[in-house]
């Protein structure tokens, strides 16, 4: 068999490998959302609307690209994964309260990570980009970008609200001196 042959065989077989791979990977389900995110199967109405203008008004360049051109980013650029005074994470977008410091938990991906939202905070909806399956989650009050969740977090849930820090800001409940 002639050099060329073979390595057009190893190219051709890899090629149908990765392929296999890729078609599963679009098939295969989603994890659910926990019953207290009040996950959406279409984006209905939100009650925060801008027009794209305004939302690039109000947001900073990284917030946009998240919350409105769902980004991602970079891992371990957020100083939001590295607090853990008492409080609450809320939208960048909008303000909504998304998240208790209660239920935020080190999950070491380099994003701020939750097991639980805050009851009707998010909405989740399948997210099939980069040949992938997950499930994204937004802002209920405003349909922001804010991460994704996946099944491998800790008890109760078993989730891990995967979130971007550059999509939420926190409000400490610590008292001022």
């Amino acid at each position: 068999m002639s050099t060329q042959r073979r390595h057009f065989l190893r190219k051709a077989g890899l090629g149908v490998l990765a392929g296999g791979l890729a078609g599963w990977q679009l098939w295969r389900p989603a994890p659910a959302a926990s019953a207290g995110s009040a996950a959406a199967d279409a984006a209905g109405p939100y009650a925060v609307t801008h027009t794209d203008a305004e939302w690039r008004a109000l947001l900073t360049g990284p917030q946009y690209a998240v919350l409105r051109q769902e980004g991602t980013e970079r891992p371990y650029s957020s100083p939001l994964n590295g607090e853990h005074r008492p409080g609450i994470f809320s939208c960048a977008g909008c303000q909504l309260a998304l998240f208790s410091s209660k239920t935020k938990f080190d999950s070491g991906t380099g994003w701020p990570s939750f097991w639980q939202p805050l009851e009707n905070a998010v909405r989740t909806h399948e997210d099939r980009s980069f040949g992938m399956v997950r499930s994204a989650v937004s802002c209920r009050s405003c349909g922001g970008h804010l991460g994704h969740v996946f099944d491998d977090g800790p008890r109760p849930t078993g989730l891990r609200y995967c979130m971007n820090g550059v999509a939420m800001t926190f409000n400490s409940h610590e008292r001022q001196s």
